[in-house]
C-alpha cells in the first residue's frame, strides 16, 4: 500500500511539474489582419483634356429671311481642368473650372458670293459636380455656368462685318470617371452648353442663337491617396 502511494504521489509531481512548464512557455504573437482600403474621391484635382464639339449657330434676318442661315461649327479643342470632390459614403459632391481652346468653325455660303463664318475659339465652365461612388469608379452629373467666346464674321453684297463676344450661359451634362492608380484618373464627359439670343449683331432686329454639344476625354492627377490602411487583430 506504502509503495502505491509514493508512486502517485511521483505521478501528480510529475504532471504538476509538466502543466507548470507550459504555462511558463511564451506564445507566439498573434499576426496582424491588414484591410485593403477603399478608395477615396475626396482631395484637390488637376488635369488636361480633349475633345470635340458641334456648335449650332443660327442667324435669322427678319427684314431680309434669304440672309437667314443655320450651321454646325464643328472642331477640335483642348485645355486643363481643375477643382475638388467631397466623399461621403458611397456619394461624391465636387466643384470644378475648365477652360479650352479650339478651332470650331465653319462658313456657310448662301449661294449668290455671301458667306457666314461662325467660330467659337474659348470655351470654359464652373460647374458642381455629384456622383455615386463604385470604388474607383465614379458616376456623376455636372452643370453650372459655361462661358464661350462667339465669333461671327458676314459676308454680304461685298461688305465684311465681324462680331465677337464673350457669352455667360449655362451648361449640363454628366460622364464617368475611373482611377487606374491612387492618384491617376481618366474620365469621359457630355456637355451642353446654352447661350441664348444676341441681338442686333449685324442690323436692327437680327438674332443669332448658339448652343453647343461636347464631348470630351480627361486624365487627372489626385493630390490624396485616401485613408490609411485599417488593421484589425483577432
Amino acid at each position: 500500500m506504502k509503495k502505491f502511494l509514493l508512486a502517485s504521489a511521483a505521478v501528480a509531481a510529475l504532471a504538476t511539474g509538466a502543466q507548470a512548464a507550459d504555462l511558463g512557455a511564451p506564445r507566439a504573437p498573434v499576426a496582424a489582419a491588414v484591410i485593403a482600403p477603399a478608395f477615396s474621391w475626396t482631395g484637390f484635382y488637376l488635369g488636361a483634356h480633349v475633345g470635340y464639339g458641334w456648335a449650332q449657330a443660327r442667324y435669322t434676318d427678319f427684314a431680309t429671311p434669304a440672309n437667314n442661315a443655320s450651321i454646325n461649327a464643328n472642331g477640335v479643342f483642348g485645355g486643363i481642368q481643375g477643382g475638388y470632390n467631397w466623399q461621403f459614403n458611397n456619394i461624391v459632391l465636387g466643384l470644378e473650372a475648365d477652360v479650352a481652346a479650339g478651332g470650331l468653325r465653319r462658313t456657310f455660303n448662301f449661294g449668290n458670293g455671301d458667306t457666314y463664318r461662325a467660330s467659337v475659339p474659348f470655351l470654359s465652365s464652373v460647374r458642381a459636380r455629384a456622383g455615386l461612388a463604385a470604388d474607383r469608379a465614379l458616376f456623376y452629373v455636372t452643370g453650372g455656368l459655361g462661358i464661350a467666346t462667339l465669333q461671327d464674321r458676314w459676308n454680304l453684297g461685298g461688305v465684311v462685318t465681324t462680331a465677337s463676344s464673350t457669352r455667360a450661359g449655362y451648361t449640363v451634362g454628366g460622364g464617368i470617371e475611373y482611377a487606374f492608380t491612387p492618384n491617376w484618373t481618366a474620365k469621359a464627359e457630355y456637355l451642353y452648353y446654352g447661350f441664348g439670343d444676341r441681338r442686333n449683331v449685324v442690323v436692327a432686329g437680327d438674332r443669332v442663337r448658339t448652343d453647343i454639344h461636347t464631348v470630351k476625354l480627361g486624365i487627372n492627377y489626385l493630390f490624396s491617396t485616401g485613408p490609411s490602411a485599417v488593421v484589425a487583430r483577432y
